[in-house]
């Protein structure tokens, strides 16, 4: 009889762990997916900059510096292979997308020009979709994370070297001020 009790105890424990072994598996995937997500979202933006900056290039030649600028940010994100290599490659286009859009601002005509508003329309719903990928991406994180972390499913995952994988954040300027509200 013990030895009856002491194989199904022992049978619930390996169920058990093959149950957090599936999970951690499933997990890693959504993981993936989720980096897919993002990747296909910058693929969109970094695609749409060069037609960005030809647009302001018309109007505004003398910024060569500024056109310079992003080209190399967008060529450094497009060649970054790692999330935190990524993560710092798109906060340095960021800024450098922050000063193009600024000198379209001292433009009056470039603003009025209709290629150059649907191509802000596109950069606009672009940065949405990517901040909706990278929410995902970080919620599949912070799951896998905690289960990875979490006592007893970390013991499965260190027996199968399953690693904590980085967050997605893009820490630009423009996302931590403050909106400026003006009733006119």
């Amino acid at each position: 009889m013990i030895l009856l009790i002491l194989l199904g105890l022992v049978a619930l424990l390996f169920m058990y762990g093959v149950a957090i072994y599936n999970k951690l598996v499933k997990l890693k995937n959504l993981v993936a997916e989720g980096w897919s997500g993002i990747d296909v979202q910058l693929k969109k933006r970094h695609d749409l900059i060069p037609n960005l900056v030809e647009t302001v290039k018309g109007y505004a030649a003398h910024e060569k510096e500024t056109f310079e600028n992003v080209t190399r940010a967008r060529a450094a994100a497009q060649q970054a292979t790692t999330i935190e290599g990524q993560q710092a490659a798109e906060k340095q286009l960021s800024t450098a997308m922050m000063k193009l859009i600024a000198v379209a601002e001292q433009y009056p005509e470039l603003k009025a020009n209709t290629n150059f508003l649907e191509l802000q329309t596109q950069l606009a719903q672009i940065e949405g979709d990517l901040e909706k990928a990278r929410r995902y991406y970080n919620g599949t994180v912070r799951e896998q994370n905690t289960l990875i972390e979490s006592f007893p499913s970390n013991i499965i995952a260190n027996m199968f070297h399953f690693a904590k994988a980085a967050f997605f954040e893009l820490d630009s300027p423009a996302e931590k001020a403050v909106p400026t509200v003006k009733f006119s």
